[in-house]
């Protein structure tokens, strides 16, 4: 391993023939004469030597091209046979060609891909012998048959690649909340089967991403005062109807707000029962109770809340012991303790909410009924083993 911050230590000519010359009159070995002069090797000092003894310049050539330095740009194994003038005018016009459309194909400072050569040999061979075209493009003739008889494999692949893209870019429009793990599984389920790293390599080429969503900050850890925090952040569910969640959010719409409240299975994220009101008040916690209990069975389930005044109110206390339910809060002024029902309200915000236009009530009921819909029975979660909410629930209990 090079040691660091060691910079290449250049020696004039008559440095190294100075040296050369100390070396051949004394008598010190190349090792002791290294020392002496500062070389880092003796190995400098033998190269140097060598290159005297062999009658070679101690000049540098390294990058520069061999042979004919002279600057020629039709490049090219020229033809020097010719068996009459015309031909022989012929080939410099081909030549002359080939280097115009090589000039303009030209990439990574003038260096010109064997692909492009090959292309532009397809371009002139209608008025030129290939074989001149090959001495010219410095290929050979079997490279280019190679190249000609897999041309039309290629362009398969590109089509195929064609219209992967535009089906990425489809379901981007669609779902762009999609990153490259999601876009895979959708890619699956619309017969696309290909590899993540292919997927993400494709997104970053059409230079697209999920998009991100807000984190929320952390607060303070004080202790619940009106139900002991049971969920304690365990959010896995070994059967359904065991752990709910539910919190309120507000919406939007024109000057008005609007306010959102649901519950949530944590066996399968599903939405259980919602309902929305102009009033953000004990009737609109209540209501999703009353719509949960008309479709589960919730005596011994857990609900965990936040500390919001509906949830800490002996109407809504008195409620959950009528129907057997035990009461869970978060910490106060903690909303990770609830983090599955805030990542879902999250979720219905930037994947719908934010980009649907509504302007009544009636609308914005419209949109996420729409998103409700989505969520339970079309939208996938790793956690379910890619499978929407209601689907990994009747697999399991089938």
């Amino acid at each position: 391993m090079g040691k660091t911050g060691r910079t290449n230590q250049i020696y004039t000519e008559d440095f190294k023939k100075r040296a050369v010359k100390l070396y051949k009159e004394g008598k010190k070995s190349y090792k002791t004469l290294a020392e002496e002069l500062g070389l880092r090797s003796s190995t400098q000092l033998k190269n140097w030597v060598k290159k005297v003894n062999e009658g070679e310049s101690f000049e540098d050539l390294r990058g520069r091209a061999s042979g004919n330095t002279e600057s020629n740009p039709l490049k090219g194994r020229n033809k020097t046979n010719f068996n009459s003038i015309e031909e022989e005018r012929d080939y410099y016009k081909a030549q002359v060609e080939y280097f115009k459309k090589a000039v303009s194909k030209s990439t990574r400072g003038g260096i010109i891909p064997k692909s492009r050569r090959f292309e532009i040999i397809i371009e002139l061979k209608v008025r030129y012998p290939i074989t001149w075209l090959i001495e010219i493009g410095q290929v050979s003739r079997s490279g280019y048959y190679k190249w000609l008889k897999t041309r039309s494999i290629r362009e398969n692949k590109q089509t195929k690649q064609r219209l992967l893209k535009s089906h990425i870019m489809a379901i981007h429009h669609t779902y762009p909340f999609y990153g490259y793990p999601r876009m895979e599984v959708a890619l699956k389920e619309e017969g696309f089967h290909i590899n993540h790293k292919k997927v993400y390599r494709l997104m970053k080429e059409l230079n697209i991403q999920a998009e991100i969503r807000k984190k929320r900050p952390f607060f303070g850890k004080k202790p619940s005062v009106i139900y002991p925090n049971l969920l304690n952040r365990n959010f896995k569910a070994l059967k359904p109807d065991e752990k709910y969640v539910t919190d309120i959010t507000y919406i939007q719409v024109g000057d008005s707000f609007y306010y959102l409240s649901v519950i949530l299975d944590l066996y399968n994220n599903e939405v259980l029962a919602w309902s929305i009101s102009k009033r953000n008040d004990l009737e609109l916690v209540l209501n999703t109770i009353d719509q949960l209990t008309q479709k589960r069975n919730v005596y011994g389930a857990i609900l965990h809340s936040d500390q919001g005044f509906q949830y800490t109110s002996k109407s809504y206390n008195k409620r959950l012991k009528e129907l057997g339910i035990q009461g869970s809060h978060s910490r106060k002024g903690n909303c990770l303790d609830n983090a599955c029902i805030e990542s879902f309200f999250s979720h219905l915000k930037t994947e719908k909410l934010y980009r649907s236009q509504f302007k009544t009530e009636k609308e914005l009921i419209q949109v996420i009924e729409e998103y409700m819909y989505l969520y339970n029975f079309k939208r996938f979660q790793k956690k379910l083993n890619q499978c929407a909410p209601v689907e990994y629930r009747i697999t399991l209990a089938a």
